[in-house]
């Protein structure tokens, strides 16, 4: 003989169902969120946002600046780069544009002789990817 399902089993049922729709609705979000932020710092930049972690990873800066998420990057000589996108003023004097930027990178003592920032001898191009990908960084 079959039994119908007690009350308390239906319902747990449900609130899983629910919970993991949640989840995946979360889940789903968050990617687009983070899709839209890469392709709109491409856009602005003109630079390539996963190369450009590639090449903050090459160039070393993680040994100086911390940004989450990002391995290597646990720094604490120069400010955290987490929220960088979002900040108005940039190497204490420039505002945040994407060319700002690309200029600090590439050439720090030019901008700010004297400076903690080396000259790595960034080229244009991982200047400008770097640029992207820091402006990926906008929590």
């Amino acid at each position: 003989m079959l039994r119908s399902p007690s009350t308390k089993v239906v319902l747990a049922a449900l609130a899983g169902t629910l919970f993991v729709a949640a989840l995946i609705g979360a889940i789903w979000e968050y990617a687009r969120e983070g899709s839209q932020l890469r392709e709109h710092a491409a856009a602005s930049t003109g630079g390539d946002p996963s190369r450009g972690e590639s090449m903050f990873i090459q160039y070393g800066c993680g040994s100086c600046h911390a940004i989450k998420g990002v391995r290597t990057a646990t720094g604490m000589v120069g400010p955290p780069l987490d929220g960088i996108a979002q900040r108005v003023i940039i190497a204490g004097r420039l505002s945040n544009t994407p060319d700002n930027v690309e200029k600090w990178v590439r050439d720090p003592q030019h901008v700010s002789p004297g400076t903690a920032m080396p000259d790595l001898n960034v080229g244009a191009r991982d200047a400008r990817d770097i640029t992207a990908f820091l402006y990926t960084q906008a929590k």
